[in-house]
């Protein structure tokens, strides 16, 4: 499994180099295989889960929640700051709205991927797979000519349908 993912990341900045494929999709499939790897292999990974899963009883096991909380909220800023340098780069330009509202898209790829609003589910894979699935919805729509305010209802019902969908589906353990 990893040697087969450092194979397809060798060949994606092989390509890159010659043109082929975009540097901000090295990145990308980079920090999936990292965070795949860390999620799945490791004990951070393991505490992650626990943590989110039922924070209370992760305590109680022993895990530090305020610890990991620190290093997730870390974590996700450092991703964001990775995400503004290769928008910014990709535009080759910076404003101060750039990225208004990419929260929403960002939590609506996570709900489309499987991530519980209960917390402790949810794979990094699937997360890049609702990503796919939000950006198809936004781009079919810009090439439909579609609003941007029509385009907004749209994908806030597509996150709506998402959330309810978890709910609804989930287990509840009593």
């Amino acid at each position: 499994m990893i040697f087969v993912s450092a194979l397809i990341g060798a060949i994606a900045w092989i390509l890159a180099g010659y043109r082929g494929l975009s540097w901000t999709a090295v990145v990308i499939i980079i920090v999936v295989m990292l965070y795949s790897f860390v999620t799945n292999q490791t004990v951070l990974g393991r505490h992650i889960y626990a943590v989110g899963g039922n924070p209370e009883a992760a305590e109680l096991s022993g895990i530090s929640v305020k610890k990991i909380t620190h290093i997730v909220f870390a974590s996700m800023g450092m991703l964001s700051a990775l995400s503004g340098m290769l928008y910014a780069s990709r535009l080759q330009s910076a404003t101060t709205t750039a990225g208004t509202l990419f929260e929403l898209d960002a939590i609506a790829a996570a709900f489309v991927g499987g991530v519980s609003a209960a917390g402790g589910v949810g794979k990094v894979m699937g997360s890049l797979i609702g990503a796919l699935v939000m950006t198809s919805l936004t781009s079919g729509m810009n090439l439909m000519g579609i609003d941007i305010s029509y385009q907004y209802i749209v994908r806030a019902f597509v996150l709506a349908l998402a959330v309810i969908f978890d709910v609804t589906t989930r287990k509840v353990v009593k």
